[in-house]
């Protein structure tokens, strides 16, 4: 089972490792190495809440998610991205970027970091709808229920969400005017960029998630009426064919990870300057990280985690919570990147030892007082 889920990235790890070693000998393999290692431990949190989305798409997608959309990832996000950033922030033509990534990496490096604030207002607000959406909706399990039982109340009011997102951005925007005012005005340009390219990841969200939203009841009214079929043609004792559900669904779901990853990548990618400016060892290290989240993703849909340990989407979704605001931070202020990864994994750790927790509760208590037992469990 290891094996079969985890044998492509075994695979993208030696030949990466090769092709590092060739490229640059021991010094790159080692970058490589730990570009991979940054980007897996940055990414956790991704692999966790695209196990919840994935565990609602049948084989077929699953097989998409593993293939076409790792191409994305690895060359769209981890290669591609990058120069499509410098291209647009300097005003060249992609030939001309992708010359400047290989022959003037300094002055490459340097445009990339010159576009971070859009790029971290745009990711920091689609991750923080993510959160917000998943903090103020009523659910059964809860894990810090002082906190999520008040915002699941306060959830009930239309469109609060993107109130609160609209008022961060503001917030975000304004500080970063005035802390550019009060620095000689060098960049108070790009408080306007930071306000756009927040807007711009607020209605990508909306879009894409409300088309996948969308698509999903109809799966699911779609999935009621096969199964009624079914029963039918049980009843009568004809075998009906299996059909593919609902395409549309499918595909938007996995449009929807796609951006969902697009964003979780943005802090891999700026991270990556900080070890090295080289596109080729970047994209080398980042994209077997890449295939890695990909094969944890699928694992634990298939061992069935996110049902085990019940508090693991939670803790994925307050990490994402915490990324988009260090996200937002880094507009004005430099943070370690260590820092970033520690936060995700800490609080995914501490979801899981809650739900390890909660099932020795509920084992120890039996069956008939499974609720009992998940209350004086529960954080």
């Amino acid at each position: 089972m290891l094996l079969k889920t985890f044998g492509w990235s075994f695979a993208v790890t030696a030949l990466g490792l090769v092709a590092a070693a060739f490229y640059g000998g021991w010094t790159a393999f080692g970058i490589v190495a730990i570009l991979a290692i940054l980007e897996i431990s940055l990414s956790f949190d991704n692999a966790v809440v695209n196990a919840g989305i994935l565990k609602k798409m049948n084989a077929f997608w699953q097989k998409i998610f593993l293939t076409v959309g790792v191409l994305i990832a690895v060359f769209g996000m981890r290669l591609v991205f990058p120069v499509v950033i410098v291209a647009i922030s300097a005003k060249m033509g992609p030939i001309e970027a992708v010359d400047l990534a290989l022959n003037n990496k300094d002055r490459y490096q340097q445009l990339v970091t010159d576009a971070h604030p859009a790029i971290a207002a745009f990711g920091g607000m689609f991750l923080l709808m993510i959160f917000l959406d998943f903090i103020f909706e009523d659910r059964d399990i809860q894990w810090l229920r002082w906190i999520e039982r008040p915002l699941a109340k306060l959830g009930k009011v239309d469109m609060l969400s993107v109130c609160i997102a609209l008022i961060v951005l503001l917030i975000t925007s304004f500080t970063f005017a005035t802390h550019a005012h009060q620095h000689g005005g060098a960049h108070v340009d790009k408080a306007q960029t930071v306000l756009i390219a927040g807007i711009a990841g607020l209605i990508t969200y909306m879009v894409v998630g409300g088309l996948s939203g969308y698509f999903e009841d109809k799966l699911e009214e779609e999935e009621e009426r096969e199964h009624e079929e079914e029963e039918e043609a049980a009843r009568s004792g004809k075998q009906k064919p299996a059909i593919v559900l609902a395409g549309q669904a499918a595909f938007f779901m996995f449009l929807y990870l796609e951006v969902l990853d697009a964003s979780f990548s943005f802090d891999g990618v700026i991270g990556a300057f900080a070890i090295t400016n080289d596109i080729v060892l970047m994209a080398l290290g980042l994209g077997i990280g890449a295939m890695y989240v990909r094969s944890l993703t699928v694992y634990l849909v298939r061992q069935g985690t996110l049902d085990d340990y019940v508090y693991l989407e939670h803790g994925a979704h307050y990490a994402i919570g915490a990324l988009a605001v260090l996200l937002l931070v880094t507009i004005q202020h430099e943070i370690n990147e260590v820092i970033t990864g520690l936060v995700g994994v800490v609080l995914i750790a501490a979801s899981f030892f809650s739900s390890v927790r909660r099932n020795r509760a509920l084992a120890a208590a039996g069956e008939g007082s499974d609720e009992k037992a998940e209350v004086s469990s529960g954080v």
